[in-house]
């Protein structure tokens, strides 16, 4: 049975040490990749000459405002070729930044600012000018938000194939134990990003324990799949992340029980949030750090997955804390006056994203190390400054022409699990037929961009038709 599983993946320890062991990034290359990606779907939207809802009437499709109720008629031509400048413009320069011109990050980065400030400048002239014809709908912080996850979500699906392939520099995947990778800020974002949406945040009603279960066991189900998967076809899995059995998807279905479970009013969530990350730290320093990083593992369920379990508590003190920011930011301000309302909030997101790079850099060097695999108070203030620094990036879109968003997000963001999901689908196929450790540059390269291409057009496909991946 054993040399049957072993053909599935011949290459599994390979791939395993081709992950492992390493020390990641600069905090500052970090920062620059950051904002690379909400720049580029900020020029794209610049160079648009029609608003979204402009294009979506030319193909036909029209989304009322009850997402189950869609009206479209078939033409898709239009809306494909829309799609691809999409691509184009956004996903495909990311993807060339993040592998061949990865030795000019700082260079790109910096023309890509240069570019949205030239562009900010000339709707400002071009406002002034023309005033009633220059003026610009202000964006919703809905917009926003949906915006940022959009952008995590397509960091995400371009990482996790692209890590396997030597054409994706090493110092932007996971790090072993300390140290900033592009790659260690993903399963922080997802958590942020769900707290930043949940209901705490949104002041909703509570729900009961059978809607809580029902929001939960998708990805309990996904958990397990993968669980599954990865043991029947010998995939790669690195031990050192979550542990022998633990992944993503546990960790963050525990989030969500845990958060039914202990109901705290969005008011105190901060307090609590931060109090048991501090707890949670002078574990760590008084010497849980030292069991969590040591490879030495008992029979035990809990040492098998030390890493996946103790690291629950910094996600979820990140999770609270981010209930309570997300709460007074975007849900709890009360301001008449939409435009006044979105000013408020972009100087507080800019803010805030300074002051947590600022800790961040204070916590790295006197406390503890950033270190993702323990989820430690420097690593949940390193989630907090990128993530603040994108969405504040993109909360400049009042300054630009063009439209407050693009056919790709819409694409994504009607379909966030559907098109993560996907997205691991299709990685790990290529995984098992493509030896990614072996191909040249040029083949990396190609797969790479003919799989973000299949994701993005499947994904506007399942929009264009209607279709979103939600079952529970």
């Amino acid at each position: 049975m054993d040399p049957l599983r072993k053909t599935f993946n011949p290459n599994k320890q390979l791939k395993e040490e081709f992950v492992s062991n390493l020390t990641g990034s600069s905090i500052l290359e970090i920062a620059a990749l950051s904002a690379i990606v909400p720049i580029l779907m900020l020029l794209r939207r610049s160079i648009s000459s029609k608003s979204i809802n402009d294009i979506l009437r030319s193909t036909g499709f029209v989304q009322k405002k009850n997402d189950d109720a869609t009206v479209y008629h078939k033409d898709m031509r239009s809306y494909m070729v829309t799609l691809t400048m999409d691509f184009l413009y956004i996903i495909l320069p990311i993807l060339s930044i993040f592998t061949v011109l990865a030795e000019w990050t700082y260079v790109c980065a910096v023309c890509l600012i240069l570019l949205l400030l030239l562009s900010i400048i000339a709707e400002r002239f071009m406002t002034s000018k023309y005033s009633k014809e220059g003026v610009q709908p202000i964006s919703s912080l809905r917009m926003n938000i949906s915006s940022y996850r959009v952008s995590m979500m397509i960091v995400t699906c371009l990482c996790i194939l692209a890590v396997d392939f030597k054409i994706y520099p090493r110092r932007y995947a996971k790090t072993e134990t300390y140290g900033t990778g592009l790659m260690d800020l993903g399963v922080g974002s997802f958590v942020l990003a769900n707290s930043f949406v949940s209901k705490q945040a949104r002041n909703a009603t509570s729900v009961g324990w059978k809607a809580s279960l029902q929001s939960v066991s998708p990805l309990l189900l996904l958990g397990f799949g993968r669980l599954i998967f990865t043991a029947r076809v010998d995939y790669q899995v690195h031990v050192g992340e979550y542990g022998v059995h633990w992944n993503f998807f546990f960790t963050l279905a525990a989030i969500s029980i845990l958060t039914s479970i202990i109901r705290i009013h969005p008011q105190y969530c901060g307090i609590i949030g931060s109090s048991l990350l501090i707890g949670y730290q002078i574990c760590l320093l008084c010497g849980l750090n030292e069991y969590l990083i040591s490879n030495k593992r008992e029979m035990n369920i809990i040492s098998q997955n030390k890493e996946g379990i103790f690291s629950i508590f910094g996600y979820w003190g990140m999770y609270l804390v981010g209930i309570q920011l997300a709460n007074h930011l975007f849900f709890g301000n009360t301001t008449a006056n939409k435009m006044r309302s979105v000013q408020w909030t972009r100087i507080r997101v800019w803010a805030l994203a300074v002051l947590f790079w600022s800790i961040t850099i204070i916590l790295d060097k006197h406390v503890e190390r950033i270190s993702r695999r323990m989820c430690n108070l420097a690593y949940v203030t390193f989630v907090f400054a990128q993530n603040f620094q994108v969405l504040a990036i993109l909360m400049l879109s009042d300054f630009i022409p063009g439209p407050k968003t693009s056919i790709l997000e819409e694409a994504f963001n009607r379909n966030l699990l559907g098109s993560f999901v996907l997205a691991n689908v299709l990685t790990g196929v290529i995984n098992l037929y493509v030896d990614t450790l072996s191909a040249s540059s040029l083949s990396s390269f190609s797969i790479l961009v003919g799989y973000a291409f299949v994701l993005s057009v499947l994904s506007g496909i399942a929009t264009f038709t209607g279709f979103k991946l939600k079952f529970w």
